[in-house]
């Protein structure tokens, strides 16, 4: 019994469940970015180059007997999903970044404690 209950607690723990959650939402991120690569991306900007090469598909991509048209989208897919994730964390990092304020100026306590000690120093010289 020792096994399944350290085990529940493992399975149970936030990081675990926020790990999956991370998984699943990229999987999902993913299929978006290849949709959007394979049907935006491609037909509006690689149809030009992709007809000189003489494809109509991307997946038809070859130079000298060797198809690249995978590895192309694969890497288009890359720089689109890094892009979007840098520009999030930039995003996350602006709004949770607090202003980095001039520095504060001396309290009543320190003014105070200034003024006392100016005081001393005057009465020393009198």
């Amino acid at each position: 019994m020792g096994f399944i209950k350290e085990f529940k607690e493992f399975a149970i723990k936030g990081n675990v469940i926020d790990l999956a959650v991370g998984v699943i939402i990229g999987g999902a991120f993913g299929k978006i970015v290849s949709s959007f690569v394979e049907d935006v991306i491609t037909p509006l900007l690689l149809n030009p180059a992709m007809k000189a090469a003489g494809a109509d598909n991307i997946k038809e991509l070859a130079w000298n007997g060797v198809t690249y048209g995978n590895f192309l989208s694969a890497v288009i897919n890359f720089f689109c999903i890094a892009l979007v994730l840098f520009m999030m964390i930039k995003g996350i990092n602006r709004i949770s970044k607090k202003e980095e304020a001039a520095p504060a100026g001396p309290t009543d306590d320190q003014k105070l404690l200034t003024e006392i000690r100016d005081l001393l120093k005057s009465n020393r010289n009198v």
